[in-house]
């Protein structure tokens, strides 16, 4: 393929893909999305014709039989990435899937190791640990500028509770604001402290105009040497989406955590040592255009993938563990 661009099918037309992800695969030097797929034929057509791409199918089975298909992404309902997963993995696809990669670790160790014996590379879409914004901010972590990490706060929420027909408040379907955002603030906390939780305390709020699904849940993840992290998301409040990172002789702040609003400015984030604020200013670049070239590069390259799906395995770990303490109203030990 030297020369060639990377081949992007998706399967399912999700507001994350047709809104967020296909448009910024499509401004990539390195990629190109010729192939969507929708069991209502119709809906993909629309989103080709809105989005300028090539072909279409009515099941996710033709384009997992197309040949010009080198990789597919994965943006349908939680309880479908494993079944497509693995059935893209089984016609020789490499596979973006979107977050949370499984409903349980037990069905993400599954998937990777479908994806292993297929000879296929599987990656988790958390986009935004693909933005060099967070290179930085493991770095000035790393160098000990705001002194020990002593804990980290993040926030995720929203309020989408109006929207009954949401997939995300389908019980079966995998809803809920731990796997849709709760996903977040763990991964992270994983990244910045490159260690694994302990233990998880989380208390959820569960309703039943909802299918019973968690709407908000506030945690505490007991990392090694007594750094916690401390977080909370929801999607039945008020917008927020924060990071921070405490250390003995400062923090770091990022007011944009997960994703970042139009102007260049929100994708910055700050540095505090006692009285002096550090602005640190990062390019404004698509977190969705980064992912996808990074994963192609490793297919066409080799180049070692930023994070393997045994990392989406370890993540699915602490998720089940959170879902647990919530529903039993106890600390789980990991």
């Amino acid at each position: 393929m030297d020369g060639a661009k990377f081949r992007w099918g998706v399967l399912g037309c999700a507001k994350i893909a047709v809104e967020h992800v296909i448009p910024e695969m499509q401004r990539s030097e390195r990629c190109e999305v010729p192939a969507i797929a929708s069991r209502d034929r119709q809906k993909a057509d629309q989103a080709a014709e809105t989005l300028g791409i090539a072909k279409t199918y009515g099941s996710y089975e033709q384009l997992l039989a197309d040949e010009d298909i080198d990789a597919v992404y994965i943006p349908l309902p939680n309880h479908l990435h494993k079944e497509w997963t693995i059935r893209a993995a089984e016609a020789g696809k490499h596979v973006l899937c979107e977050k949370p990669i499984g409903l349980t670790a037990a069905e993400a160790k599954e998937m990777a190791d479908a994806c292993a014996k297929a000879n296929v590379m599987l990656a988790e879409a958390f986009m935004y640990r693909h933005h060099p914004r967070y290179d930085r901010l493991l770095d000035i972590v790393r160098s000990g500028k705001i002194g020990t990490v002593r804990g980290i706060h993040a926030t995720f929420t929203y309020n989408g509770a109006g929207n009954s027909g949401n997939i995300r408040f389908n019980k079966e379907m995998g809803g809920g604001a731990l796997y849709d955002i709760g996903v977040y603030p763990i991964s992270a906390a994983r990244m910045i402290l490159g260690q694994e939780p302990e233990a998880a305390t989380v208390h959820a709020q569960f309703s039943e105009q909802h299918d019973g699904v968690d709407m908000m849940a506030s945690g505490l993840l007991e990392f090694p040497g007594g750094v916690a992290l401390t977080f909370d998301c929801g999607m039945w409040s008020a917008f927020r989406n924060t990071l921070e990172v405490v250390g003995s002789e400062g923090r770091i702040v990022v007011p944009s955590a997960f994703r970042y609003a139009d102007e260049p400015e929100s994708a910055n984030f700050f540095v505090e040592i006692g009285e002096e604020r550090e602005e640190i200013q990062v390019p404004f670049v698509g977190q969705y255009l980064l992912q996808a070239d990074d994963f192609a590069n490793s297919v066409l390259h080799g180049a070692p993938m930023r994070y393997e799906p045994s990392d989406a395995v370890l993540n699915m770990r602490v998720v089940d563990a959170c879902l647990q303490s919530a529903r039993t109203r106890t600390r789980v030990l990991l």
